[in-house]
C-alpha cells in the first residue's frame, strides 16, 4: 500500500542473496519459455499491489491498485485488470470499477488499494481497501470492503456493508484497515487476514458468503512493523506473509516481506527461530528482499502455482534509476514482477534466496502435455472407454471413463477443474491402477493404486456443484493430491499415498453414479525442487590492520564527524551514550565514528549491546554500523526502538532531485546484544558498492537482508553511530570492529 508510518518514515527489509540461481541467456532472448521482470510492462508502467488468479475460462487474471497506469496520464484506474495465457505477455482488459462507482458507505473520491481476488462458491470475490468512508470527516477511516461477479472480468457488484468497518484507534484516528486477503481453510471455514502499521495484522472468521466478518478477531502480527498479508497452507504449516518497511520511499525504498508459520490459521505464528510475529521484538523470516540489482523496494506479494507444480510469488517492486511515475515526490512506480518461490528446509523463500530476477528467466509453465479447455465442439485427443461425453460451452460434460490418447510417465502433476451435478464420484485416473476421486456421498477425497487407498475428509456442507480444482502430484512413488477452491494454497482436503510403482500410461477422467463437469483438464511433467539455498557472504581471515578491539582507547585510525566527548572506550569496549540527534533529512547533528575500510571485498562486523527495554515508545534510539560517504550518502545498520517494537534496521539515505531521501530495510530481530555485519562487493560490470547487511541475535546463526549501493565513482569508509534520542538515557556497548576477508 501506498503509506507513510504514523510518526515518520517506516524503514524496513530482509535477507537475500546477490546472485541468481542459474546464468541467463542475452537480455533480448525471444525463446518462449523464457522471461524477464517486470512483466507488466504491456498493462501499464506501475500495477502495484498485485495478485493473480486463474479464470474459468483457463486465463490468468491479475489486479493492481488504484494509480494511474502510464507516465503522463494522470487518470487513476480503480482495480486495472489485465489478462494473460501464459503469465508473461498480459493485456489490459479494463478497470473493475467504473469511476462513480462505490459502495454506500465510501466517500466521494474513495479510492480502491490492495485488491485480493478469490473463487467461493459459485461466484468470485473481490476485497479491497475502501481508502474513505463516510465513518468521520477526518479521512484515513479505512475500510475492507467486498464486491462480487460472475467471472473474474465483471461485472463488480459491492456488497452494501464493508467486511470489516473502520476502527476508531485507541491513540486517535482509525486503525489503517487495509490490505485483505481471504483464506479458506480445510475445515471449510473461511478467513480474512487485514491491517498495518497503525494497529497490526488481524485475522477475522467470515460467513459462508464471505462478505461478513463474524466473531472475535485475532491480532497475528504486531503493529509498526508489518503489512500486506498473505496466508497459504503448506505440508500442513500455515504461512503468513507480511511485508515491512516503507512501500514507497521512491529510490530509498526497502519494502520486503518475511514469513512466520503456525498450525492454526489464527496462529501464533513464529519464524524460523522461533521468534513471534507479534512480540516486541518482533520475529519474521526472509522471503524476498533488494540484492544489488536494479529492483528495490521488493513487496506485497500474491501467489499462484503453475500447472507443473511449481509456486511463484507476484509483486511490486521500485527501478531505482526510475521510481516515481511522473514527477519527482509523486507517485511510487511499481510495476508487477514474478518470480520462482522455492522451499528450502520448510521455509519459502524467492529464487532459492537470490531475490528478484532481471535479466531473462525461464517462464512458468502453462501448458501441458495433455492440455484441454474444451474450447472446441467434439472430444480430440480423447477416447471414450466407458459412458457418455459431450463439450458445450467451453465444458466436458458426462459420467463412466474417458481416456487421453496421450502417454505420460515419471513425475507428472495432473490436475481438472470439476463439478460434481450428479456424480457420486468423479476424478481423474492416471494409467490402470492409479485414480484421485472426489467422493460426494463418501464426503471423502480418494487415491487408489490398485486395492491400495488413502482418504480425507471434506469440509461439512461443501457443495460439490460449485466448481473446485483437483490437483495431482506424483513423484518417484509418492503421490500428494488436493481439491482447492481456487488454486491458491488453500486447500480444502490433502491426501497421500506410497504408490506400488511409477506411474506410466494414458491419463483419464471418470465419474460414476451420474454425470460431472470438467475443464482446464492437463498433464505436464513436474516440476524440479531447489534442494539448496544459495550461499551467504563468506567470512574469511581478519583483517587485524584494519580492525579495532577497543583494548586500549581508540586506535589513531579513526575519524570523527562531529566528535562525541562522551564517546570513551573502558573496560575493553566503546560505550558511547545515545545522542539525542540524527543523520537523517538536512539536520544532520549526530556524531559519526569512522574510520577506512579495505578496497574490494569484505565483511566488517561489531557487537553491540544496547537495552531497549520492550513494548515501550522510546523513537527512535539505535546504534550500530554505517557505510558513509557523506551525511547525504550512507547506509546504516542498527538495532533499532520503533515505537512499541524493536527492529534491525537497515536504513538507507541518498541525495535525489536537490534533497536527501531516506528510507530503509528490515534485517532480524535484535536481543539486547545484537551482532552486525555488512558484507561489501564491487560489482565487476558497474563498479558498485553493494553493502549487504546481516543480523545475528547469538553470533551464531545469522540473518541476511537487503542490498544497498553506492556509486562506483564514491569511497563508503566504516563507522559507528549511536543515536536518535537521549531519553530515557542509555549508552551503546561496543565490543570490536572487525574486517574479514
Amino acid at each position: 500500500m501506498r503509506h507513510l508510518r504514523r510518526g515518520g518514515a517506516l524503514a524496513a527489509a530482509l535477507g537475500l542473496i546477490l546472485a541468481a540461481t542459474a546464468p541467463a541467456p542475452a537480455v533480448g532472448s525471444d525463446d518462449p519459455s523464457r522471461y524477464r521482470n517486470p512483466i507488466s510492462t504491456a498493462v501499464g508502467d506501475t500495477f502495484a499491489d498485485p495478485v493473480i488468479v486463474r479464470g474459468d475460462d483457463g486465463f490468468w487474471y491479475a489486479y493492481g491498485t488504484t494509480d494511474p497506469l502510464r507516465e503522463g496520464e494522470h487518470e487513476f484506474h480503480r482495480v486495472p485488470t489485465a489478462r494473460s495465457a501464459d503469465l508473461v505477455d498480459w493485456t489490459y482488459v479494463g478497470d473493475a470499477f467504473g469511476p462513480d462507482q462505490r459502495p454506500p458507505y465510501a466517500a466521494p473520491g474513495a479510492a480502491f488499494w490492495a485488491p485480493d481476488v478469490r473463487r467461493l462458491g459459485d461466484r468470485w470475490v473481490m476485497y479491497v481497501t475502501v481508502t474513505d468512508t463516510t465513518a468521520s470527516t477526518e479521512g484515513s477511516d479505512y475500510a475492507i470492503g467486498a464486491a462480487t461477479a460472475p467471472t473474474p472480468t465483471g461485472p463488480w457488484t459491492f456488497a452494501d456493508q464493508p467486511v470489516v468497518a473502520p476502527r476508531p484507534g485507541g491513540g486517535g484516528g482509525y486503525l489503517w484497515t487495509i490490505d485483505p486477503s481471504q483464506f479458506t481453510d480445510v475445515d471449510g471455514r473461511s478467513y480474512l487476514y487485514y491491517g498495518s502499521y497503525y494497529g497490526g495484522i488481524s485475522v477475522t472468521e467470515l460467513s459462508p458468503d464471505g462478505l461478513t466478518a463474524v466473531g472475535t478477531p485475532t491480532l497475528v502480527a504486531i503493529d509498526n512493523k508489518f503489512e500486506g498479508s498473505y496466508v497459504l497452507r503448506h505440508d500442513g504449516w500455515y504461512y503468513l506473509f507480511a511485508s515491512t518497511a516503507n512501500c514507497c520511499a521512491g529510490p530509498a525504498t526497502g519494502y520486503s516481506v518475511q514469513v512466520g508459520r503456525a498450525r492454526d490459521p489464527r496462529g501464533p505464528f513464529t519464524d524460523r527461530d522461533g521468534v513471534a510475529l507479534t512480540a516486541s521484538r518482533a520475529g519474521g523470516t526472509p522471503v524476498l528482499t533488494q540484492n544489488g540489482n536494479r529492483w528495490i523496494g521488493t513487496g506485497h506479494n500474491g501467489f499462484l502455482t503453475d500447472l507443473s507444480g511449481q509456486d511463484w510469488i507476484v509483486y511490486h517492486a521500485i527501478d531505482r534509476a526510475d521510481p516515481y511515475l511522473d514527477e519527482p515526490y509523486g507517485i511510487n512506480e511499481r510495476p508487477m514482477l514474478l518470480d520462482r518461490l522455492d522451499w528450502i528446509d520448510g521455509w519459502p523463500t524467492v529464487n532459492a534466496g537470490a531475490g528478484p530476477s532481471e535479466g531473462t528467466r525461464p517462464a512458468p509453465v502453462t501448458t501441458g502435455r495433455v492440455d484441454d479447455r474444451f474450447d472446441a465442439a467434439g472430444l480430440t485427443g480423447w477416447r471414450r472407454t466407458a459412458g457418455e461425453w459431450q463439450v458445450t460451452d467451453g465444458q466436458l460434460t458426462g459420467s463412466g471413463a474417458l481416456t487421453s490418447r496421450t502417454t505420460v510417465g515419471g513425475d507428472v502433476r495432473a490436475e481438472a477443474d470439476l463439478r460434481l451435478t450428479g456424480a457420486a464420484t468423479a476424478g481423474i485416473t492416471l494409467g490402470d491402477r492409479v485414480e484421485v476421486r472426489v467422493d460426494a456421498a463418501g464426503g471423502r477425497l480418494v487415491a487408489r493404486d490398485g486395492d491400495r487407498r488413502a482418504t480425507a475428509p471434506l469440509p461439512a456442507g461443501l457443495d460439490l456443484a460449485d466448481r473446485h480444482n483437483l490437483a495431482i502430484e506424483v513423484r518417484g512413488r509418492q503421490l500428494v493430491a488436493e481439491l482447492s477452491p481456487a488454486r491458491l494454497g488453500d486447500q480444502l482436503a490433502v491426501v497421500s499415498l506410497r504408490l506400488d510403482h511409477p506411474v506410466a500410461g494414458r491419463p483419464g477422467l471418470a465419474a460414476t453414479g451420474g454425470p460431472a463437469v470438467f475443464d482446464n483438464v492437463s498433464v505436464a511433467r513436474l516440476y524440479q525442487p531447489a534442494r539448496r539455498a544459495v550461499s551467504e557472504p563468506r567470512i574469511g581471515a581478519p583483517l587485524r590492520t584494519y580492525s579495532d578491539e577497543f583494548g586500549d582507547g581508540l586506535d589513531g585510525d579513526w575519524q570523527w564527524v562531529r566528535e562525541d566527548p562522551a564517546a570513551t572506550v573502558t573496560g575493553g569496549a566503546l560505550r558511547w551514550p545515545v545522542q539525542a540527534a540524527d543523520l537523517t533529512g538536512t539536520g544532520n547533528t549526530a556524531g559519526v565514528l569512522l574510520r577506512d575500510a579495505p578496497r574490494g571485498d569484505y565483511v566488517v562486523e561489531t557487537k553491540v549491546t544496547l537495552d531497549l527495554g520492550e513494548e515501550t515508545v522510546r523513537n527512535y534510539q539505535q546504534a550500530g554500523l554505517v557505510a558513509y560517504v557523506d551525511d547525504d550518502r550512507f547506509a546504516r545498520l542498527a538495532q533499532v526502538a520503533i515505537w512499541n517494537t524493536r527492529q534491525v534496521e537497515f536504513g538507507y539515505e541518498l541525495p535525489f532531485a536537490g534533497q536527501p531521501v531516506y528510507g530503509g530495510s528490515i534485517v532480524g530481530t535484535p536481543a539486547t546484544t545484537t551482532w552486525l555485519r555488512l558484507a561489501h562487493h564491487v560489482d565487476p560490470v558497474t563498479g558498485e558498492h553493494e553493502f549487504r547487511a546481516g543480523s545475528s541475535r547469538d553470533g551464531r546463526s545469522w540473518t541476511w537482508g537487503a542490498v544497498w549501493t553506492f556509486p562506483a565513482d564514491s569511497t563508503p569508509r566504516i563507522g559507528l553511530v549511536a543515536h536518535g534520542g537521549a531519553e530515557p538515557p542509555v549508552t551503546a556497548e561496543f565490543d570490536y570492529l572487525r574486517f574479514y576477508r
